[in-house]
């Protein structure tokens, strides 16, 4: 069976709703969006691997070739809910307009994978040299579950990693980590008229927010990178819900808040010193404080500059290798010891937004870089590797 029109891939994936979702009533499986990518690269020949993260969540894994070296072209299968009232078309059909393709996941970033397999058809896939990968990941928008498994697996993967986030096509090799965090404080209510009557959960609260803010002063002291729009880690105090009357004393209240640590910061290390903190503020005050991640977090990521992989992105494409405010899947893979970097077609200003869109200017150049990625790094021999270092 003829593969269908780019246009077609475009609009049969955007068709398929796959919202990860931290709230039960959003979350959708993503099985139906990977199991069509699995027949159309099948056509080209790919072995195909549907890995089960959890009960309707799966990562898909197609491999081409084999041996040493090669390239990953990776990417989230999963879009963001979606408010159909702010949107003024319908998110799940592919619209075009005004040199836009309109719908949800075209930017953020289902499209990606049409634009890869736009870029196989004129290769000669058959003279390979070394592997070819496609990875497409469940949950990213959420928990990055699908990154996280495959991390954990720990299997083998070809050398050089390519995420097609929206990145309008300039190579990121860098950007901040984030942790998602939830204090709870404990204390004892009692008759406001007394004070010794009871142990203020909320007054705990305040002295644990200075002693937040003095550690994120300390931090942006020490931690510094100029590369960074937003130069230090930043935390962020997000919301905060706390007693039920004026004349009680407060018995509980609760903070989250976020850490957007830099490149070189190590989240465990930033948790033990914001432990280490509440303790103090706990037997100061005779409360109760329960601390932990809302979600595990995603570790800040950096490629070197003169890794090969961001020399080659910075020759096809013409620009310096940058950083990013957001943060993707890209430690997982690094971690995997793949050179690894961020760069695909759409604009982040657009993603996560109603009426989400990717420029059909944007169309042509990326599969001719994806044509350049894969002739350098799967159609030619593996270039000898450093004696002692490991293939990843």
């Amino acid at each position: 069976m003829p593969l269908p029109s780019l246009k077609q891939q475009f609009s049969q994936l955007i068709a398929l709703p796959s919202v990860s979702c931290t709230q039960p009533e959003w979350d959708q499986s993503n099985l139906p969006v990977v199991e069509q990518l699995a027949q159309w690269f099948g056509e080209f020949g790919f072995a195909c691997e549907l890995q089960e993260i959890e009960p309707g969540k799966f990562n898909l894994l197609a491999t081409l070739g084999q041996g040493p070296g090669g390239l990953i072209l990776a990417g989230h299968t999963d879009t963001v809910p979606f408010d159909s009232g702010r949107w003024s078309l319908d998110p799940l059909k592919l619209l075009e307009r005004d040199d836009r393709w309109y719908g949800l996941g075209v930017c953020d970033m289902k499209g990606f994978f049409p634009l890869i397999i736009e870029a196989l058809k004129e290769l000669p896939l058959d003279k390979l040299q070394q592997p070819l990968m496609i990875l497409a990941t469940c949950d990213e928008e959420s928990s990055m579950s699908g990154a996280r498994a495959l991390a954990k697996l720990g299997r083998p993967l070809p050398r050089k990693a390519v995420i097609g986030e929206p990145t309008g096509l300039r190579p990121v090799r860098l950007h901040k980590g984030i942790l998602m965090e939830q204090i709870n404080i404990t204390g004892q209510s009692g008759h406001s008229s007394d004070p010794s009557l009871g142990h203020s959960a909320m007054e705990a609260m305040h002295a644990v927010i200075g002693r937040l803010l003095d550690l994120r002063g300390q931090w942006q002291k020490r931690w510094q990178n100029p590369l960074f729009g937003v130069p230090v880690p930043t935390l962020n105090l997000g919301c905060i819900h706390g007693g039920d009357n004026p004349n009680r004393i407060c018995a509980q209240c609760a903070l989250e808040f976020d850490l957007r640590p830099l490149p070189g910061m190590a989240s465990d290390e930033l948790r033990a010193q914001i432990r280490a903190q509440l303790k103090d503020v706990a037997a100061e005050h005779q409360v109760q404080i329960d601390y932990g991640p809302l979600f595990p977090g995603v570790p800040a990521f950096e490629e070197l500059a003169d890794s090969p992989l961001v020399q080659l992105a910075e020759r096809l494409t013409g620009h310096s290798a940058e950083s990013a405010a957001f943060a993707t899947e890209a430690p997982y893979l690094k971690a995997l010891g793949c050179q690894t970097i961020v760069l695909g077609p759409g604009d982040i200003a657009c993603a996560h937004q109603p009426d989400e869109y990717l420029d059909l200017a944007r169309i042509e150049p990326t599969v001719q870089l994806l044509r350049g990625l894969i002739d350098e790094c799967c159609l030619r021999p593996a270039e000898p590797q450093p004696q002692g270092s490991a293939d990843a």
